[in-house]
């Protein structure tokens, strides 16, 4: 079973793919499938892109059976589902990799966001990682997926909206007013480069939230300059070796990149991106029970100015 279903209640979309239960999980390090020689690849490689055999959207879609009934609406899962490998090496990671390697992938986001945005029933790109078990992750060698979605999915939505809003109050971007309000408290910032910020944010719903903003205004990866890549690859090594040497150990998290929807574009979007950690101490998870599952109000159990100055001062590798 593979379609998108509507869910009237809140003007939502979900994603029906049942074939991703098949989904090879946790193999060995000599078994997995995206090393070099593996189900996936029969020689060594740089970075890598390929489409995800267990997708839950598709550029041929298979036809559904629909209805004129308002409540029961479906549509085919028209859309891409794509693994984005980092390295070949399985033993690395978004904190040890060379600058290098991830200024690369920052061009490889790019590369797919502009390939990708040529279809007209793409309406959203989103480049994004889980890392760890604690977050779903079925393999532990060093990757992250992208969707391209045939709608702007709910929160997405939420985003656009908000953002419109407040520039229609305030005649300005609410993220461009953030970051000046950061960097002139300082009370958040654990980083920041000539370009970028990584703030625990005033408002995190997780406690170990970051994110990083740019400081120039922009929509998409394509209107980055040349030392903006690299700058954001400086902040995401940054921010992922703070991590880990936080706890001394492999730290989960998920990142959400988000840019502006496509197909039409919205030139008032503002960049950024945001780490979710599902953990909230050493040996605890924060878990997302009935509270922020069922209305999206979330309980953090910690003070953003407390947990920026813990990740201001934990180590970090360049």
């Amino acid at each position: 079973m593979m379609e998108l279903r509507h869910n009237p209640i809140i003007d939502e979309w979900v994603l029906i793919a049942s074939d991703r239960q098949k989904r090879p999980v946790q193999p060995t390090s000599n078994a997995c499938p995206l090393c070099p020689g593996g189900a996936e690849f029969d020689r060594d490689y740089d970075l890598a892109v390929f489409d995800n055999r267990f997708p839950s959207l598709k550029m041929d879609a298979p036809m559904v059976k629909s209805t004129d009934d308002v409540i029961f609406q479906n549509r085919p899962s028209f859309g891409k589902c794509e693994v984005i490998m980092y390295t070949s090496d399985h033993s690395s990671a978004m904190s040890r990799m060379p600058i290098g390697q991830i200024e690369k992938l920052v061009y490889v986001w790019e590369d797919r966001t502009r390939d990708l945005m040529r279809f007209e029933d793409v309406k959203y790109i989103y480049p994004f990682e889980n890392r760890g078990k604690e977050v779903g992750a079925t393999l532990s060698h060093p990757h992250g997926q992208l969707y391209a979605f045939p709608f702007v999915p709910k929160r997405i939505r939420a985003m656009v909206n908000a953002q419109k809003d407040y520039r229609q109050k305030w005649k300005s971007c609410v993220i461009c007013d953030l970051v000046k309000a950061e960097l002139k408290s300082k009370k958040h910032v654990i980083y920041e480069n000539d370009h970028f910020i990584a703030v625990v944010p005033y408002f995190a719903r997780f406690p170990y939230e970051v994110h990083i903003y740019p400081k120039r205004h922009f929509s998409f990866f394509m209107d980055m300059t040349t030392r903006e890549k690299f700058d954001l690859a400086v902040v995401l090594k940054v921010v992922a070796s703070k991590y880990d040497a936080l706890f001394r150990e492999e730290f989960p998290y998920m990142m959400a990149i988000f840019q502006s929807p496509v197909n039409p574009s919205m030139d008032d979007f503002h960049f950024h991106i945001e780490f979710y950690p599902p953990k909230r101490d050493k040996n605890k998870i924060k878990w997302m029970a009935s509270v922020e599952t069922g209305t999206w109000t979330f309980i953090n159990p910690t003070t953003p100015s407390e947990i920026a100055v813990q990740l201001r001062n934990t180590p970090y590798t360049i």
